[in-house]
């Protein structure tokens, strides 16, 4: 009987196994989500949202109440005849994401009968006091128990843990647990309730096998006991001396363990299929307390604890609202995973580029990672040389040397030429309109920006001496780059910038300017001066794009 039993519990966890994998199991929470924090934990969950404390609060996690109903037997002295009914309601609380406590109250009814006679029962009262007499009365042992237990159990799961997928569709858990039990047991020791079945058990065994009764005719001996029992279990079994009683019944302490597989159906429901076996300190659910090996032995001297199993097939539903789902479904790796894998609450160090020389360009763009401190240095971080003179503005002591005056020295000044001045009139007169200003520096701005730094403006100042000095030049301003308004834009504001400080600061006139922005060939970032007398072009030049003006 208990193979068979647990043959088709087997199959029915598997048949119920390949059913979960279609249902949707639950993945994870928001830890983000306050809502679902208790106050005692809110101080963590703040810590935790302003990165001071790495680990989020356990959220509220909702309860499950279950009803079971399934197959209830008795392990003793006497054959259970066949698995009775049992049912149980239990209330479960997690307590982490592995361990939860489950307080059960359950109920089972079963019955029982011995194919082999018994004569040796002196020490089981409750025959003797119904007028069987030890040694010359056989008797069959059979019983009714009706079994009712609390219970306070530990249940661990483990299967909820994943490291490779997030849903939970079935949880394998195991328990154990201890409680007190209370039972009423009875024995059909009367025919219609009055008169002993002395008589009919002689007549039992001398026409089945005359003495000779074996595990081969069992069949034959319970269907002819069957004839002969009523079925009523009149007689309460005596119960041993001194053992409490609770509500006018026997009261014993139990442990009880086992272990079930939880299959889940939606966020609220889930299914368990769960085998429980509870040990009680009596030897009295079977109504005997005294094993005897058969006919005309004497009874053992000895006892062995009756056990229980109950077998069961149970619904659970999730209660609790403002709470997530009990914490036995959920993976406490999920949160660890998915900020892994797309970080959301993550706080991410900033990225540290290495630049050497300190001189604003990183190692990987530099073109001369040794550049001294404080040297200017160009977009390539390389040392600017305003006058293209050969020496570095940070050694050159002539920061603008005209190029008629170059070669230079080592500090960068040049030795310029005397100047002509026998000239004939005629030749003055024909190269009056001629202008010699020579080659004028570029003025270069940081990305997006359109404000003069001060070595901008050092270098403005030393070509705006060159500009008074020669007042037959004109001067061309060029600001490159036109592939956007944008751009535009941005090479009209540089232009204008340079100009209206040789304007403002310098007092240059307006009409000594050519007003060019938005060319082609040059760095985005550079303008250049030049001389423009030969050029031609106006002064000034409305906003290409006002509305995208940069302010200074």
């Amino acid at each position: 009987m208990a193979s068979k039993k647990y043959v088709s519990f087997l199959s029915l966890l598997l048949l119920l196994s390949a059913a979960s994998h279609a249902q949707l199991g639950s993945g994870s929470y928001d830890v983000q989500d306050s809502s679902v924090v208790p106050s005692k934990r809110l101080p963590q969950h703040t810590e935790f949202m302003a990165n001071n404390y790495p680990y989020p609060a356990k959220p509220r996690n909702q309860w499950e109440i279950g009803l079971q109903a399934g197959a209830f037997s008795i392990s003793g002295d006497v054959r259970n005849r066949f698995p009775g009914l049992g049912a149980a309601l239990h209330v479960r609380k997690a307590l982490g994401y592995v361990f939860s406590l489950r307080g059960q109250l359950g109920f089972g009814t079963t019955k029982g009968l011995n194919f082999q006679p018994s004569q040796s029962y002196s020490k089981n009262d409750a025959w003797a006091q119904q007028g069987y007499v030890a040694g010359t009365d056989p008797v069959f042992y059979n019983y009714k128990t009706n079994v009712y237990d609390l219970s306070l159990q530990g249940v661990i799961t483990l299967t909820n843990i994943r490291f490779h997928k997030s849903k939970s569709s079935f949880n394998v858990y195991a328990f154990g647990g201890l409680g007190g039990m209370i039972y009423d047991a009875k024995i059909d020791a009367l025919k219609d309730g009055s008169g002993t079945y002395a008589q009919d058990f002689k007549d039992v065994i001398a026409q089945i096998g005359g003495g000779n009764l074996n595990y081969k005719n069992r069949k034959d001996i319970r269907k002819a006991l069957k004839d002969k029992l009523d079925g009523k279990y009149e007689t309460k079994v005596v119960p041993d001396p001194g053992q409490p009683t609770l509500f006018d019944k026997p009261f014993r302490p139990i442990i009880n363990f086992g272990a079930g597989v939880q299959f889940k159906l939606n966020k609220k429901f889930s299914l368990a299929l769960e085998d429980k076996v509870t040990i009680p300190k009596t030897d009295l659910l079977d109504g005997q307390q005294w094993q005897e090996n058969g006919p005309g032995q004497q009874t053992a001297q000895s006892r062995d604890y009756d056990t229980y199993n109950f077998l069961s097939l149970g619904i659970n539903m999730a209660i609790g609202s403002k709470s997530v789902e009990p914490l036995w479904w959920l993976n406490p790796l999920d949160y660890a995973y998915n900020e892994v894998n797309k970080p959301r609450h993550m706080k991410l160090p900033k990225p540290v580029l290495d630049d050497a020389d300190g001189d604003g360009i990183t190692d990987q763009f530099d073109q001369e990672p040794n550049t001294p401190a404080g040297a200017p240095v160009d977009s390539h971080g390389v040392s600017r040389d305003t006058d293209g003179d050969g020496v570095p503005d940070y050694k050159d002591k002539e920061l603008v040397t005209p190029t008629q005056c170059q070669p230079v020295d080592a500090d960068g000044v040049g030795k310029c030429p005397p100047p002509a001045c026998c000239d004939s009139l005629a030749s003055m007169l024909a190269h009056q309109n001629d202008c010699g200003i020579g080659d004028l520096p570029s003025i270069t701005f940081k990305a997006k920006s359109i404000t003069l730094s001060n070595d901008a403006k050092a270098l403005l100042a030393s070509a705006a001496t060159k500009i008074k000095e020669n007042p037959n030049c004109k001067i061309a301003v060029i600001g490159y780059c036109s592939s956007s308004k944008a751009e535009q834009q941005l090479s009209w504001d540089r232009v204008n910038a340079v100009i209206s400080y040789l304007v403002d600061k310098e007092g240059i006139g307006q009409d000594r300017f050519i007003f060019k922005y938005g060319e082609t060939g040059g760095d985005c970032n550079t303008v250049d001066l030049r001389d423009g007398t030969k050029e031609e072009g106006p002064t000034t030049v409305p906003a290409p794009h006002p509305n995208l003006r940069r302010g200074r």
